[in-house]
């Protein structure tokens, strides 16, 4: 098998989607600076970004996501740090921290997101910007034909990654997919592949950063698109 597999699946199931980047170009040029990206994975949009020339501080606490991202980001702004987004130290401050693909929802409770928020609160400059996306509810299926899995071949490889349920129960959104991977030779291997997202509201989570110090600074939405449901982009300003 070809590569770091936590960073191949990483790709498969992450790597395509781009419905949330013309919000974060349009913040990015509105900021005018420094980005932070909380949760980078192998750089889908920290590199979008740098490409764009932003300097981009890209955090994650998976190394083997970040090396994919240091390999990708030869010659390009992008300093990575392999750390807990509860306990970095920047060399700056930056206009700009982005929480793509819920990312706070990822976080284990309450007061890991203080934390959070608390490291924020130092890390951006005076009026710097936090854009969080959240998903806050997971649509009835309707009747729906399901999705199409997300499909990567690597090396003669095949990865594919269906999405089989979505559900919310004990306060958690619990996302399933099916990951099956062929040799090169045919073989076929499966397994079952579970994410627990948070519930949280946009009002939760405006309500947790303001008791950090930072201060609300309106909304904006993401839209669904045949693969990914919409999100609400909470966004969070440092007071001057």
């Amino acid at each position: 098998m070809s590569g770091s597999t936590k960073a191949i699946w990483h790709d498969v199931e992450c790597g395509s989607y781009d419905a949330d980047l013309p919000l974060w170009e349009e913040l990015a040029e509105r900021q005018n600076g420094p980005i932070l990206e909380l949760g980078c994975g192998t750089g889908r949009v920290s590199i979008h970004l740098a490409r764009r020339g932003y300097p981009v501080y890209a955090l994650d606490r998976e190394p083997e996501l970040l090396e994919r991202l240091i390999r990708r980001a030869a010659g390009l702004d992008v300093d990575p740090f392999a750390v807990d987004a509860r306990e970095y130290q920047l060399p700056e401050e930056v206009c700009l921290t982005l929480a793509p693909m819920q990312f706070l929802q990822l976080l284990p409770d309450r007061n890991a997101r203080l934390a959070c928020f608390r490291r924020l609160s130092v890390a951006l400059r005076p009026g710097g910007l936090l854009a969080a996306a959240i998903t806050e509810s997971i649509p009835p299926a309707d009747g729906a034909l399901p999705p199409l899995p997300d499909v990567r071949e690597v090396d003669g490889w095949v990865y594919s990654s269906l999405p089989v349920a979505a559900a919310t129960a004990d306060g958690r959104i619990v996302l399933r997919r099916l990951r099956q991977t062929v040799s090169p030779a045919g073989e076929l291997r499966e397994e079952e592949d579970e994410i627990q997202l948070q519930v949280l509201s946009a009002e939760e989570i405006e309500a947790e950063a303001t008791a950090a110090g930072l201060i609300s600074a309106g909304r904006r939405t993401i839209p669904e698109t045949d693969a990914h449901v919409g999100s609400t982009v909470v966004l969070l300003e440092r007071g001057a």
